[in-house]
C-alpha cells in the first residue's frame, strides 16, 4: 500500500534523517532538470528551430508530462534504483548514507554544470548510491549486482544503440526527400525539431524520474526501518511533487550544457537535429519500457555523434566528444569515491 501525503507529512515532523533525506533528494531532483533536461532541447536550439526560453518552457512542461505519463505505463526504472542497494537494518545509519549519497551528486553534478561538461547525473546517482552502500558495509555486500547488471545493459545500449539510430535515422530521412528542394522542406523539418525536441524532454522525465521517485521512496522505507526491496507503489502526490521539481530545474535552463552538446560538438541542420532527437527519444523509449536505467545524456549524445559520423567523421568534435567521454568514465569512479567519503563523515558525525 502506498503512502498518503498525511502519512508522509507526519513522518516528516517526527523524524529529522527524513526530513533532510527529502529535501536533499528534492535538491538533486531540481539540479537534474536544472543541469540534465537541457540535453534535451540542445539540438533544438542549435538550429534556431526555437528561441531558448520558449524551448526551455517546453522542455519544462514535457519533463513533468514524462513523469506523470510513463509512471503509469511503466514504473520499472524506479524498481532497479529502488532495489539497487541496500543500507542495512539499521535505519538510522542507513539515512545518514543515503544523505550522504545525495550530497555526493549535488556536488558532483554542480561541479560539472560549472565547467559546462554534459554528466549523467543517472550514472551520478547510481554510483553515489553505491559508495554511500559500500560505506555504511564495509564492502560490496551492500551491491545488488543482479540490478547493477542492468547498469551495465544501459551503458552498452545508450552508446551502441544511440549512435546506430542516430546514423540510420539521418540516413533515412535523406533518403525520403532526396530530390526535394531543401528549402521546400525547411518549414517541415523546422515543425519536426519542436516535436523531436518535446519527445526528448518528455522522455527524459520518463527516465529520470523514476529515478529519484525510486530514491524517495526507499528514504520513505529506510525511515520505517526497512531496507528496501521488492516491488514498488508510487503515489499519485509524488509523481506531481516530482514533476513540479523538475520542470522548476528546468525552467531555470543550463546555456552552458545547451552549448556543449547542440552547438561545439556538431553543427547541424534543421533535418539533422530531428533526426538526432528521433533516435534518442526512441533510445529512450525502448529502455523506459523494458525497465533500464539509462543516460539521457549519454543517450542524446551518441545519437548526436551517429547524425555527424554519417555525413564524415571529420563533421564531429572529437575533441568535446573525448571530453565528455572522460566525464562519463570519471563519474562512477568520481561520484563513488565522494559517496564513500561523504557517508563515512556523516556516519562519524551524526
Amino acid at each position: 500500500m502506498a503512502i498518503t501525503l498525511a502519512e508522509f507529512l507526519g513522518e516528516l515532523t517526527t523524524n529529522i534523517p527524513l526530513l533532510i533525506t527529502s529535501l536533499l533528494t528534492l535538491a538533486v531532483i531540481l539540479v537534474n532538470g536544472w543541469t540534465d533536461a537541457p540535453n534535451a532541447i540542445a539540438t533544438c536550439i542549435s538550429t534556431r528551430s526555437m528561441e531558448p526560453r520558449p524551448a526551455i518552457l517546453m522542455a519544462a512542461v514535457f519533463n513533468f508530462l514524462g513523469i506523470l505519463v510513463m509512471t503509469f505505463i511503466n514504473k520499472t526504472v524506479a524498481e532497479t534504483i529502488y532495489n539497487m542497494v541496500d543500507f542495512g537494518n539499521n535505519s538510522h545509519d542507513a539515512l545518514v548514507a543515503l544523505c550522504a549519497a545525495m550530497v555526493a551528486i549535488v556536488v558532483w553534478a554542480t561541479a560539472a554544470w560549472w565547467f559546462g561538461i554534459p554528466t549523467s547525473e543517472s550514472h551520478a546517482l547510481i554510483a553515489g548510491l553505491s559508495g554511500a552502500a559500500i560505506a555504511i558495509h564495509g564492502g560490496l555486500g551492500g551491491i545488488n549486482g543482479g540490478e547493477w547488471i542492468k547498469v551495465v545493459y544501459g551503458l552498452v545500449l545508450s552508446t551502441l544503440l544511440g549512435f546506430a539510430m542516430g546514423w540510420v535515422t539521418v540516413k533515412l530521412v535523406e533518403l525520403i526527400f532526396k530530390g526535394i528542394d531543401r528549402r521546400k522542406t525547411s518549414g517541415f523539418f523546422r515543425g519536426a525539431q519542436i516535436g523531436g525536441g518535446a519527445a526528448m524532454a518528455f522522455m527524459h522525465g520518463a527516465q529520470d524520474g523514476q529515478k529519484f521517485m525510486g530514491v524517495f521512496l526507499l528514504g520513505t522505507a529506510l525511515a520505517k526501518g526497512q531496507s528496501g526491496g521488492g516491488m514498488v507503489e508510487i503515489p499519485f502526490w509524488l509523481i506531481i511533487l516530482c514533476s513540479l521539481v523538475m520542470g522548476l530545474g528546468t525552467s531555470i535552463g543550463g546555456y552552458r550544457i545547451i552549448k556543449a552538446v547542440g552547438m561545439d560538438m556538431v553543427k547541424l541542420e534543421k533535418y539533422q537535429g530531428f533526426a538526432a532527437d528521433a533516435a534518442a527519444a526512441g533510445c529512450l523509449l525502448i529502455s523506459s519500457l523494458t525497465g533500464i536505467p539509462v543516460s539521457t545524456t549519454h543517450t542524446k549524445t551518441t545519437a548526436i555523434m551517429g547524425v555527424g559520423a554519417a555525413k564524415r567523421l571529420r563533421s564531429v568534435n572529437w575533441g568535446v566528444v573525448k571530453e565528455m567521454i572522460l566525464t562519463w568514465v570519471l563519474t562512477f569512479p568520481g561520484c563513488g569515491l565522494i559517496g564513500f567519503l561523504i557517508a563515512k563523515l556523516f556516519l562519524q558525525i551524526f
